[in-house]
């Protein structure tokens, strides 16, 4: 089975930690509204000097270090995001740029909002067996705090700011994943250049509904494809956007809340970058072995939502 071998991790935030005490002192909100109902505890604001491509590029550096694996080794980067610094050239290319990748080393970006990681890694999964070099990068990141209006309480206390990056190579692995769009500019949206401010606006029930009913049938459709039940999974990791909406999604899998990861309560919701920032903080943590199977889920605006199902550890390389 054509797949991915994760080989390195690798996640940056800016330096700024944002307590919902402080959130208060702008809106009018409090701790106990803000826990209770998200699970947030705070967000990191990116600050003077930390835009996405320093924050990309400390996480891929990272992720290259852990996997032992330099510049000349990377055949392809792809970079999930919906809030690049430049609206061209791609926020991928500035990374290709201060990283120092080859010039066969094709790079762009990829929109699929929170989704936007697991979009990439498919994409990667398909295009590197063709590519020149064995590795890839895959990037997740994100400035939100430039498209939310910090006016807007129901907002301004979800989002925070953050880029995660893995190194890959092709691999004779257990690969599922499912990919999943139903076009919608109505429940989670930001308008586009020339239309000012163009500020983030959600529909936060029709999110929480749309999660809570697409994303566990994705995940049942990743354990039929592989013929598992979901007690065989070891880990759960899903997008990091509200703790209710993960326990929802939780108890209809019938899987302790123990099995997913979480980790909202300290960066918020970072979009693209959620995923790949907790699974560094899973790898650096110990928590991953060899072995076991990890089950990846995303959602986001789109409105988009996928699952990747895989096997942690080293695997057979492709030939």
């Amino acid at each position: 089975m054509k797949g991915l071998c994760i080989v390195g991790t690798g996640s940056s935030v800016p330096r700024q930690a944002v307590t919902n005490s402080d959130m208060a002192r702008r809106v009018d909100t409090s701790d106990e509204w803000i826990v209770s109902r998200t699970g947030i505890r705070e967000r990191r604001f990116a600050g003077e000097g930390e835009d996405l491509t320093a924050l990309a590029c400390a996480a891929a550096r990272r992720a290259m270090e852990a996997a032992g694996v330099g510049p000349e080794q990377v055949g392809l980067c792809v970079m999930a995001t919906v809030t690049p610094d430049k609206l061209t050239p791609a926020q991928s290319c500035l990374v290709h740029r201060e990283l120092g990748l080859a010039e066969d080393c094709p790079a762009f970006d990829l929109s699929a909002g929170c989704t936007g990681f697991l979009y990439a890694m498919e994409t990667v999964a398909a295009l590197l067996p063709r590519m020149e070099r064995p590795y890839a990068l895959v990037i997740g990141g994100e400035i939100l705090t430039r498209i939310v209006d910090m006016e807007d309480r129901n907002t301004c206390i979800l989002f925070g700011d953050g880029a995660g990056a893995v190194v890959v190579r092709s691999a004779d692995a257990p690969w599922y994943c499912a990919l999943h769009t139903r076009g919608d500019g109505e429940i989670l949206w930001a308008e586009g250049p020339g239309r000012e401010p163009p500020h983030l606006r959600m529909d936060g029930q029709g999110v929480f509904r749309f999660a809570l009913e697409t994303v566990p049938r994705a995940a049942q459709t990743l354990l039929d494809r592989a013929g598992m039940s979901a007690d065989q999974v070891d880990w759960f990791l899903p997008h990091q956007a509200n703790h209710r909406i993960v326990d929802g999604i939780a108890r209809r899998l019938k899987v302790p809340l123990e099995r997913f990861y979480e980790n909202m309560d300290r960066y918020g919701n970072t979009s693209a970058a959620s995923i790949p920032i907790a699974l560094d903080e899973m790898v650096r943590g110990g928590m991953l072995r060899e072995g076991q199977w990890v089950m990846c889920l995303g959602f986001g605006a789109g409105l988009t939502w996928a699952g990747l199902l895989f096997q942690w550890g080293p695997q057979k390389e492709d030939k």
